[in-house]
């Protein structure tokens, strides 16, 4: 069969990515569709000759984060692929990649990894935090109700659905009206292991540094307890954040996954006080041998075993992650129960669903006669 992969831009290194890295190696002879693409940003994983990317490519700005880039080009780029000379396409998107327009003989699987957030779950704060200046503010409704139009119509096109949890499958039958099966992304195993001495030193939390992470809540929790607390990652947020932190906090930037990997191991356990659609770095953590400490929201609850691989605090405050360390002081966890439960989320799992569900969606698509 002749496969595509599609995704929505390739202009930093993510979660999403790496899902993308892995259906690269399950279908090593497909191309990469994607709107833009980096190379220095993404080229030790996504090699750029089996990317095709669109018109905007050479756009001065197009490369840069999309929070300013014009959102109505988007649908444009991607529905300007030819892929009529595909069996099957599969998307990885969080927007617009779902949206491209496969010929009549080309199914389409769009491995989803939420509705598009800023026209559905998000438009209202996307509205205040991203939309610089008041005129801008009263038109960029207008806008996302163009995107949200679109992105309606556009989710119609795909043939059937995969998506990461649960939580978002749901999201995903709200917005969209269609069904998705779950297969959760891979954490990569054979970075993380539970060798070696563990230091039990500090708290930990590895993470963008964007508002909704609500991060500033575990380093409030912390400085409170005069518990150590290290950092990792980068993002908009680090200044006012450092600003925040006193005594007993302390920030790595970024950090390489082979260093990430002694990070980790020396860790008490990870703080996740955000909520998320499903989460990887607690299950990073959990191949590391070390329990998480987390928000009980979202795709957590998929990925957390209470009292074996970690703990869930109830609300989005300092006083209820205080309450989530307290409750964590009084369990004893077993590295390698909680190492066991990383492995079920392995990237040959992933693979393994991906083609049986791909294969299957195939063969029933072919049945009805490719309508």
């Amino acid at each position: 069969m002749r496969i595509a992969l599609v995704h929505d831009y390739l202009t930093h290194l993510g979660g999403a990515e790496r899902v993308l890295e892995a259906l690269m190696q399950l279908y090593p002879n497909a191309p990469v569709y994607t709107t833009v693409y980096d190379s220095s940003s993404v080229g030790r994983i996504i090699n750029e000759q089996r990317v095709r990317y669109s018109f905007l490519q050479n756009m001065p700005g197009a490369k840069k984060p999309h929070r300013y880039f014009p959102l109505a080009l988007m649908p444009l780029a991607v529905e300007q692929f030819d892929l009529r000379q595909y069996d099957i396409v599969l998307s990885a998107s969080h927007s617009f990649g779902k949206g491209i327009i496969a010929g009549p003989r080309t199914m389409h699987v769009s491995y989803c990894f939420t509705p598009t957030r800023y026209a559905w779950d998000d438009s209202h704060r996307y509205v205040r935090e991203f939309a610089p200046g008041r005129m801008l503010q009263r038109l960029a409704p207008l806008g996302l109700s163009y995107i949200r139009l679109w992105d309606y119509y556009a989710a119609q096109r795909v043939h059937a659905y995969i998506t990461l949890s649960e939580y978002v499958a749901k999201r995903i039958k709200k917005y969209y009206r269609r069904a998705a099966y779950v297969v959760a992304p891979p954490v990569n195993l054979d970075t993380f292991s539970i060798n070696g001495v563990y230091g039990d030193e500090y708290f930990l939390v590895v993470s963008r540094l964007v508002p909704y992470k609500r991060i500033e809540l575990a380093i409030d929790a912390c400085e409170d307890l005069g518990y150590p607390l290290k950092i990792v990652g980068v993002g908009p947020e680090e200044s006012l954040l450092r600003r925040r932190a006193k005594r007993w906090t302390s920030f790595l930037g970024f950090v390489p996954d082979d260093k990430l990997a002694l990070v980790y191991r020396g860790a008490k356990a990870l703080l996740f006080p955000q909520e998320e659609d499903f989460g990887i770095t607690p299950l990073e953590a959990a191949a590391s041998g070390r329990p998480t400490i987390a928000y009980g929201a979202g795709g957590a609850l998929e990925t957390i075993v209470p009292g074996k691989t970690g703990v869930f605090f109830s609300e989005q405050t300092v006083q209820s992650i205080k309450g989530g360390i307290l409750e964590w002081q009084k369990i004893t966890f077993d590295p390698s129960v909680i190492r066991r439960h990383a492995e079920k989320f392995s990237k040959q799992a992933f693979m393994s669903g991906i083609e049986e569900k791909v294969n299957n969606e195939y063969c029933i698509w072919k049945r009805r006669g490719q309508q």
